[in-house]
Parts: C-alpha cells; sequence; structure tokens
C-alpha cells in the first residue's frame, strides 16, 4: 500500500527544495505507531533527491539549537579577534596610566619625606650653630673670668700690713669660685640627646643658656668696673697722700729682691673693649701697688705702742727757759724701758751720744727721708745696721735735755724737720701699727 500525505487544515504544509530539506506529515496506515499518531508528532527528512534522512522533531531542534549556538560563538569569536588588539591596546593604556599614578604619588610621597628631612636637617643643623655659638661663648667668659682673676686684688689696695696666710684647713674649706655657672653637662650634652625632643623644647634649652651666659657677661663686667673704680679711687688717695707729705714716690727705693729682662708690654691686635678695660685695670693695679710698697717705706709707723704726746712740733715754750722755741720734733710720755721702734726700714746712720738729744738713733730711710729717736736709756742697734720697720732700736731714758722719761721723735725730709704727725696720720689712715 503507497503512503500518501495528509494535510491538516490547522499546519502548513512546507515543501523544501530539491537541494534543501524536505518536510512530510507521513501518516501510513501500516507502520506508524497508533501512540505517534494520536500525539500528532510528525517526523522530518532531510536530504536531497534520493538520499533522505528522517529524523525526529528533537533531534531536529536540538541540531538547530546546536548550529545557533555555533554561529553565535563564531561572530563572537571573529568579533574579539577582529577588535583583539584595541582590547589589548586600551587595557595596556589602562596599565599604564595606573603605573604612571602610582609613581606620581610615591614621587610625592617621596618629596613630602625629603622635605621634611630637609626641615629637621635645618633644625638641627640651626641647632648646632646655636650650640657651638654657646660654647664659643662660653670659653671666652671663662678666659673674661681667668683675666679678672689675675687682675683681682686679694688684699685692701694701699694697706702696709702683709696679709696673713690663711690656716690651711681654712683654705681647704673655703669653696674655690666657678668663673661660670653654667652647667658644663647640659652645654655638651651632644646632639643625640635631643634627638627626641621638640624643637620648642631644644629652642628654649637654647634661650635658656643664653640667658645664663647673658648674666654671667653681665656679672663680669659689672665685677671689672669695680674693680677698674677701686683701683682709680685707691691710686688718687695714695697719691695724694705722697703730695701732701712732699715725697716722690718714683724716688722711693722699695725693699725685696725684684728684677728681669726689660720686655715691654703690647696689647693683642685688634683687642675687644673688654680686653683694652682688663688692660687699664691690671695697669692701675700695678701703680696702685707699686705706690703702696712704696708708702710701706716712709716713717708712718708708730714708735711707740702707747702715742701719749706732751708736746707737738713747731714752736713752744722752752721747758728750760720759758722762752719761745722752735720743737723739731714730737714728744711722746712713757715709763722708762719701754721699747722704742723703726717707724720705717732703713739702715743706721748714728747710734750714741748727741748733745741735748742724749742718746739717739738715727736712721736713713733713704730718698731724703730720716727719723730720730732720743732721750733713749739704751740703744740696742749699731751705726751701718739694717733695721726693718717696726724693729726695736732702743729703750725709752731721760737722757739729754730732758725734764722726765719720754721719746723725742724726729723726721726730716733732706735733712729738714717736717711734722712727724703728717706720716702718723698716712699711717693711722692706711692701718700701720707699732
Amino acid at each position: 500500500m503507497s503512503s500518501q500525505a495528509i494535510h491538516s487544515p490547522s499546519r502548513r504544509q512546507h515543501v523544501a527544495p530539491a537541494h534543501a530539506c524536505r518536510t512530510h506529515d507521513v501518516a501510513e496506515t501500516h507502520g506508524a505507531p497508533p501512540s505517534r499518531q494520536r500525539a500528532g508528532l510528525v517526523d522530518y527528512t532531510i536530504g536531497r533527491g534520493s538520499r533522505q534522512v528522517r529524523v525526529g522533531p528533537v533531534a531536529f531542534w536540538t541540531i538547530v539549537g546546536t548550529l545557533v549556538i555555533m554561529g553565535a560563538w563564531s561572530i563572537v569569536t571573529a568579533t574579539y579577534f577582529a577588535f583583539q588588539e584595541d582590547v589589548l591596546t586600551r587595557l595596556i593604556a589602562r596599565q599604564t596610566e595606573m603605573q604612571y599614578a602610582y609613581e606620581d604619588r610615591i614621587a610625592e610621597m617621596r618629596a613630602q619625606v625629603d622635605r621634611v628631612t630637609s626641615r629637621q636637617l635645618l633644625d638641627q643643623e640651626q641647632f648646632e650653630r646655636k650650640l657651638d655659638a654657646l660654647l664659643r661663648r662660653q670659653t671666652t667668659l671663662e678666659s673674661r673670668a681667668g683675666m679678672i682673676s689675675s687682675v683681682a686684688d686679694p688684699t685692701v689696695t694701699g694697706s702696709v700690713k702683709a696679709p696673713s696666710r690663711p690656716a690651711a684647713n681654712e683654705r681647704a674649706a673655703r669653696p674655690k669660685p666657678s668663673p661660670i655657672s653654667v652647667h658644663a653637662p647640659e652645654l655638651m650634652a651632644p646632639l643625640d640627646r635631643h634627638a627626641g625632643r621638640e624643637p620648642r623644647d631644644l629652642e628654649g634649652t637654647v634661650f635658656r643658656l643664653q640667658a645664663s651666659l647673658d648674666r654671667i657677661e653681665t656679672q663680669q663686667t659689672n665685677a671689672l668696673n669695680a674693680m677698674e673704680g677701686s683701683y682709680e679711687g685707691k691710686l688718687r688717695r695714695l697719691r695724694g697722700v705722697f703730695s701732701e707729705l712732699g715725697v716722690d714716690p718714683g724716688k722711693q727705693k722699695i725693699d725685696g729682691g725684684m728684677g728681669g729682662p726689660f720686655v715691654p708690654f703690647r696689647l693683642a691686635s685688634n683687642p675687644t673693649a673688654f680686653e683694652r678695660q682688663v688692660h687699664r685695670v691690671s695697669l692701675a693695679r700695678a701703680q696702685a701697688e707699686r705706690l703702696s710698697r712704696a708708702l710701706a717705706t716712709l716713717p708712718i709707723r708708730q714708735p711707740m705702742d702707747d702715742m701719749d704726746t706732751t708736746s707737738g712740733f713747731g714752736v713752744r715754750i722752752d721747758p728750760f727757759v720759758g722762752r719761745p722755741a722752735m720743737h723739731a720734733g714730737q714728744d711722746f710720755r712713757g715709763d722708762i724701758g719701754d721699747p722704742i721702734r723703726a717707724t720705717a726700714a732703713g739702715q743706721v746712720t748714728s747710734a750714741g751720744w748727741n748733745g741735748g738729744y742724749g742718746k739717739q738713733v738715727e736712721i736713713d730711710h733713704g730718698n731724703g727721708l730720716s727719723t730720730r729717736y732720743a732721750h733713749m736709756s739704751a740703744i740696742e742697734v749699731k751705726v751701718g745696721q739694717h733695721v726693718k720697720a717696726g724693729q726695736t732700736v732702743g729703750r725709752l731714758g731721760n737722757t739729754g735735755r730732758s725734764t722726765g722719761p719720754h721719746l723725742h721723735y724726729e723726721t726730716r725730709v733732706d735733712g729738714d724737720a717736717v711734722d712727724p704727725q703728717k706720716f702718723l696720720r698716712v699711717g693711722a689712715r692706711f692701718g700701720a701699727g707699732s
């Protein structure tokens, strides 16, 4: 029985050309399962001419879906390969842009680090310069303190008394003066000690050190000014004394060994104001010391322990004849045997009986100055003997033209008698004892 096509009113028949697939709705009376006929399932015939393949609907649509997927994949693949270079270029450009951005960021951070480091180095250099300046200033102040100590006067200028030496325990207990009251460890501290501090702390430390050195410099200047004023005042007083006594201090012979080659003093080139002032103070001190030593050679000490004056220098009524007469010395009451001391160092020019003077000793003190000690009961020196100031030359007595035990004391300048009281007053003013 030949098979024939069954056309349904609701189904459209598709007739494929000879070179395409043909689809037939096949309804065979023999061979087709009744279930497929009842379900309306149709087989598809693929082929050309006599070569035809009949496939079911599931297989057919599977093949169609596969072809569609492969076509889409081919299109995507072709598009990818077609635009591959542009995509890679964009990716590379993006990566390059990101790299440049990171490099710029790193460079900026590095610049910030360099700026911070440079600022720290600059602060450290400034602190080191300030610290070096403080150390140089400290050294200068220490040298100035040494200069001030060299011109300081341990005794009162003009005193004719030798300064007594302090006891050993007193010298040991006496604190040594510190020229600069600045903590050296604070100034000499290394920089790494201040590394952890804030710049404000370092600036505060430097400011405090500068203020301390300013105070020390002010104290040194004030001390030097005080010394200069003191020496100048003492020089004026000493020169006034020699002028009052009519004695040239430059001609006074000073006891004690001194000498050495003459080396003129010269200031350093371009001296500072402080150095010039120190030179002035040193010169004033040297002049004051020389005048003080010259003053010590004058007969200004007391010839007796108790100075009870009975008759002064000048015109008086003579005790023996009752007429006016010139008294060439000064009389001091005392007991027979009281010690009589030389009022200045010198050489004995006479020691013996001298008319109305009785037993007399005369001492030449140099530069035309001489003293006489008369009416003594005993003489304890010899002619030509060198005596020291305060040395006993004899004993009080009542020899010669005398009304009672006393000392007749004379002071002569170039052989002329002058008032001894002028010299004794100077001795009292400058602390010259017996």
